[in-house]
């Protein structure tokens, strides 16, 4: 009996032992299995985190691209390349949708390198950047544009086919078999909330996961961006140098192209011309009409000028009716060609309701007429207005002067004022000033910049640079006027040297606050008298120039001084500094009251036409100050 029960209890043991042993195999089983998991979780999360981490770069790689300001197409090919090499897709590429004549296109902005860009491009004998293809719908991809979704396909020929229709499908389908591509992605691109064109890929993976599609998404919103800024910088950019009625370059522009071509014509010893053109009887259009329409004649004439400059010529609106045109390498001859080529196309043009419209254009060469950049200009300036004389309609070659420039008696009268003590300057002011007019020549800057230096001795308020603003709209003013070349080049220098008289009164009469006492307000309207006859009267050449200055506070009513003079008795070109003066003279602040705005002061203009103002000019004058940038 006991060696039955101690052979029951042995077995009990080795059953036990035998469970204990399964158990035990079962937990490292489940140990084992779960270890696996894990290594396969952990490998799949350490892949997941390398693909976040390379996307996470790129989209870095992408915004450090978009703050460095880089052109678009630069930024575009970044991308796409990244998505290609760091992100592992096959192809990748940027087509833009566009309309044209009623129909759809597409077109390859941007596309990564890779054997798929090379083989496309032999298959079509044709860079991808120059493939316009008109697109004829397809299946399933018209969806995707009426949803803005990601849209994805195993079937790649069946869905680039529209996008290279010249090319065999099974051409095509061999194509993408060769280079392992088993998807295509498309994800729509849009740019201020109209569709721009689409994100294309080619994947080696038959399948996408949602994370993927989630990051390309993402990936999208950034190439939208970079589009966005990239077209609001253009716009931007566009808008600084381009005139806003006619799409035409600026007057800001045209000076800066104008001193960049005068350099690079002094030294490959090369001509170049200026085309001076005025649209006729603008007033007559804007009377008649409105100035609606004279805004279409003004879009009108600068159409023309679009359609007939090289793309190496500069067409600018001056301003107003006014437009200029640089014409690099071009001499007088080719030049006059050009010119009366434009004269004829302005000519045909008929515009609803006003008809036919013309334009009188000169025409001036450098190193024929001048190899002064300021004078050519005015050459052509004169031209044109030498061709308004002889009936308007025409082209007029502008002649080399041989008279003394206005530049230059401006330039001798300063000197001599200067060199003479004719101003109460200490000797060594006067002595700096000259210097500095020496060193900067006979050039118009050089001129506005001595007498902004005069007039600063007297009017601490005054803003540098208004000078040549006065200067320039003086010049527009008379233009409007027809004035002749000599008049316009006296009223110029007159502009610099009206207020001369001023140096002379006391400066705590000039800033005092309180009310002027009555001989206080004589002593100050004495100063036209001061500067035309003790001061500008013993220079040479001043002759012409003196009524101009001693009469530039006469009043269209007669109320003016210094002699009481009205209406047409008083010198056009002294009305004209009178009102020039005081539209600047508004805008700066005084001891008795604060500047006033562009607004404020032609309203003040305004209320003085008839008595303080000729109408006529007034209303001329408005239209420059509102039409051009002063």
């Amino acid at each position: 009996m006991d060696f039955i029960k101690k052979l029951k209890e042995f077995n009990k043991q080795i059953s036990d032992l035998e469970s204990g042993i399964y158990l035990g195999e079962k937990r490292y089983r489940e140990i084992y299995e779960l270890n696996q998991k894990l290594e396969a979780e952990i490998e799949k999360r350490t892949k997941d985190l390398e693909i976040a981490n390379r996307q996470m770069l790129t989209l870095q790689h992408i915004l450090d691209m978009m703050t460095a300001a880089k052109p678009l197409s630069g930024v575009l090919n970044a991308i796409v390349n990244s998505l290609q090499g760091e992100l592992g897709y096959l192809h990748s590429c940027i087509m833009r949708t566009f309309k044209e004549d009623e129909k759809q296109y597409l077109e390859v902005v941007a596309h990564s390198d890779d054997d798929f860009s090379s083989k496309i491009e032999q298959a079509m004998s044709l860079p991808l950047y120059e493939a316009k293809v008109e697109y004829l719908g397809s299946e399933g991809f018209e969806d995707y544009l009426k949803t803005n979704t990601v849209y994805h396909t195993p079937n790649v020929g069946e869905c680039l086919y529209r996008f290279f229709p010249g090319i065999n499908s099974n051409k095509l389908e061999q194509l993408f078999t060769s280079i392992g591509c088993r998807s295509c992605i498309l994800i729509p691109l849009t740019s201020e909330k109209v569709h721009y064109g689409s994100l294309v890929l080619l994947s080696k993976r038959e399948e996408t996961t949602d994370a993927e599609l989630r990051f390309l998404a993402l990936f999208a919103r950034q190439i939208e961006l970079a589009i966005t800024i990239s077209n609001l910088f253009q716009t931007v950019k566009s808008q600084a140098v381009s005139d806003a009625l006619t799409g035409l370059y600026n007057r800001r522009y045209f000076e800066e192209c104008i001193k960049k071509e005068t350099i690079r014509a002094n030294r490959q010893n090369q001509k170049f011309s200026v085309i001076g053109l005025d649209l006729d009887y603008l007033k007559q259009i804007n009377d008649k009409y409105g100035h609606n329409y004279g805004d279409i004649a003004i879009k009108t004439i600068a159409d023309v000028l679009k359609k007939n400059a090289r793309s190496i010529d500069v067409p600018a609106r001056i301003g107003g009716e006014e437009f200029n045109i640089i014409l690099p390498g071009i001499d007088s001859e080719g030049a006059m060609i050009a010119a009366e080529r434009i004269r004829k196309a302005i000519e045909s043009q008929e515009i609803p309701v006003i008809g036919k419209i013309t334009a009188s254009l000169g025409v001036a060469t450098y190193f024929e007429q001048t190899d002064d950049v300021d004078e050519l200009l005015e050459l052509a300036d004169h031209a044109m207005y030498q061709s308004k004389h002889d009936g308007r309609n025409r082209v007029t070659l502008a002649k080399p002067t041989k008279e003394i420039s206005w530049q230059e008696v401006a330039f001798n009268t300063f000197m001599d004022i200067l060199a003479k003590h004719r101003v109460p300057l200490e000797s060594e002011v006067s002595e700096t000033i000259s210097k500095r007019l020496e060193t900067l020549g006979i050039n118009n800057d050089g001129l506005y910049t001595i007498s902004d230096t005069l007039i600063k001795l007297y009017n601490p308020n005054f803003t540098p640079g208004i000078t040549k603003s006065k200067v320039l709209l003086a010049n527009s003013l008379a233009k409007r006027f027809d004035m002749p070349k000599d008049k316009i080049d006296n009223l110029k220098v007159a502009i610099l040297l009206y207020d001369i008289g001023n140096i002379l009164l006391p400066k705590q009469l000039l800033q005092k606050k309180e009310p002027l006492t009555d001989d206080e307000k004589n002593r100050i309207k004495s100063h036209p008298i001061i500067a035309a006859r003790e001061i500008l009267e013993p220079i040479t050449g001043m002759n012409t120039i003196l009524p101009i200055i001693e009469n530039h506070h006469e009043n269209w009513d007669g109320s003016g001084y210094p002699h009481e003079l009205s209406g047409e008795q008083i010198p056009i070109e002294s009305q004209m500094i009178l009102l020039i003066d005081a539209y600047f003279a508004l805008q700066e602040p005084r001891t008795y009251r604060k500047a006033m705005d562009k607004e404020q002061a032609i309203d003040v203009i305004k209320s003085g036409s008839g008595t303080k103002w000729n109408p006529k000019l007034v209303e001329e004058f408005i239209s420059i100050i509102e039409s051009e940038e002063f």
